[in-house]
Formats: C-alpha cells, sequence, structure tokens
C-alpha cells in the first residue's frame, strides 16, 4: 500500500489536466541510478502494464511495476510548496539511506 497526500492528489489531478491526460494514472518505478544507487521516477501512463499492481490512493489511480514495488511498499507521496522550492516529495520507510536532494536512495 501507498500514500498520496491530499497535496499530491490535488497536484496529479491538476497536471493530468494540463497535459490533457485525465484518464491516466501516475506511474511510480524505481531504477537504478543516482548518488545513493537507486532513483525514483515518475509520469503518466494512459493504463496498468500486464504485471503492475494499481491502487486507487485519494482519487488518483497509480500503477507500480512488480519490481519497483518492493521498494515502494509503504511509501508517503507529497506535494510540498514553500520557501525552498515545489515539488513532489515521497518518504520511504523502505530506504536506508538517502542522498542530499532527495532524488535517490539505497
Amino acid at each position: 500500500m501507498i500514500t498520496v497526500t491530499d497535496s499530491a492528489a490535488a497536484k496529479i489531478r491538476d497536471l493530468m489536466t494540463k497535459e490533457n491526460k485525465p484518464e491516466a494514472g501516475l506511474r511510480m518505478r524505481v531504477v537504478g541510478g543516482g548518488c545513493a544507487g537507486l532513483q525514483y521516477q515518475m509520469g503518466f501512463d494512459p493504463a496498468a502494464g500486464g504485471k503492475d499492481k494499481t491502487f486507487e490512493v485519494n482519487g488518483v489511480r497509480v500503477f507500480i511495476d512488480a519490481k519497483s514495488l518492493i521498494y515502494l511498499t509503504g511509501v508517503r507521496l507529497d506535494y510540498v510548496d514553500g520557501l525552498y522550492g515545489a515539488g513532489f516529495k515521497i518518504e520511504n520507510p523502505n530506504a536506508s539511506s538517502t542522498c542530499g536532494c532527495g532524488k535517490s536512495f539505497s
């Protein structure tokens, strides 16, 4: 299971509308790379793949492939907008360490 905060869900719906993809779902995955070894990727997909796990969270469909699900189970996706900038923030209880920018983990 994953958590999508109210602010993240609102931003995702806003972006889907701006990109004319109202029926899409949010694809979350983990790939090799980044300064800590693994990094997050997010984007919009029109539909889930055959081996994807689909979550309906806070009015947003989220697609996660089987390999990434190992790393993303229990994550909390938030959207912050403050003095230091705006963007999505992933809180991952499975990460043993993260890099300074927060975009990669191990």
